[in-house]
């Protein structure tokens, strides 16, 4: 390996150049931000059952069919916009994964009111800092 070369999971080898960007930038990385918290909650729920890489290859087409991420915009989407989403061949087109992408903007804005922010509340089960094991 040459001086000054990133080291990369195994997992990151030989994919998309977006893929290895996300390796290199995201994954593992602390998210503190309430954005960036609803960004891949909507992402990580269109990824049951898929594999990663699926969901980040259409990642621009969801930032496109999902307000840029909002959750206020996305707690408002109507039966009608739903059906306009399954029709849209930039995101996975599964009605429960879409519907499930509005509740949880519910969701995520009723925890922004009691507590402040998404963030605050989900780093608060670990007091702000990220749980690193050290497997054997």
């Amino acid at each position: 390996m040459a001086k000054g070369e990133k080291i990369r999971c195994p997992w990151s080898l030989g994919v998309s150049d977006e893929y290895r960007v996300y390796h290199d930038c995201e994954w593992g990385v602390p998210a503190y931000d309430d954005a960036t918290q609803f960004e891949f909650l909507v992402l990580e729920s269109a990824q049951a059952g898929l594999s990663w890489s699926t969901v980040l290859h259409k990642r621009d087409g969801y930032r496109q069919a999902f307000a840029g991420f909002d959750p206020v915009q996305v707690a408002c989407f109507s039966a009608q916009k739903i059906d306009q989403l399954i029709a849209n061949p930039k995101i996975i087109r599964n009605r429960l994964k879409i519907r499930s992408a509005v509740t949880n903007a519910q969701a995520f804005l009723a925890v922004q009111q009691e507590f402040g922010s998404f963030s605050a509340y989900i780093w608060g089960f670990v007091e702000g800092q990220p749980v690193l094991n050290h497997w054997r």
